[in-house]
């Protein structure tokens, strides 16, 4: 992509420029979004952080269809706000401790790559901000179901 003056829609799609990585946009933006998703998390508690997660869905709704319709790309790979909402929501089953933080990410990302029904149909037949945001909420979904069992075992 080419230098430009980034307008705030594209700030925030991209997490603060994160998305814009040359490799793995989403992975960056899914570690770039992690000290906040845990500062929020240390703050006010897993009800916080899926507030936050709702809000910041609400703004990426706005801000991943604005930017797929001005650039004509059904979704775009830099837009990472949507990874940003899916990891918080992993986060939700998550302890302040490396192994909790690290088996959210892990499993966020698992999910988010390969994508199991609903989040294939969200990714294939819905369009514009929702196609783009849904996705990755059910990725998120299924990473603190899976985060909730591994966490109940051990």
């Amino acid at each position: 992509m080419k230098k430009e003056k980034m307008s705030l829609s594209m700030y925030i799609a991209t997490f603060f420029g994160s998305g814009l990585s040359p490799k793995a946009p989403g992975t960056v933006g899914s570690l770039a979004c992690l000290p906040l998703g845990v500062f929020f998390l240390w703050l006010g508690g897993p009800i916080f952080l899926l507030y936050s997660a709702f809000i910041i869905f609400l703004i990426g709704l706005w801000t991943s269809d604005k930017i797929s319709k001005d650039r004509n790309i059904s979704d775009p790979q830099f837009i990472v706000i949507d990874e940003v909402v899916g990891q918080f929501i992993v986060l939700c089953g998550a302890s302040i401790n490396f192994l909790d933080i690290a088996l959210a990410f892990i499993f966020f990302r698992l999910y988010d790559i390969i994508k199991p029904f609903p989040a294939s149909f969200a990714d294939k037949k819905l369009s514009g901000g929702l196609g783009i945001m849904l996705d990755d909420v059910f990725a998120g979904i299924y990473g603190f179901i899976s985060l909730y069992v591994v966490k109940s075992f051990f």
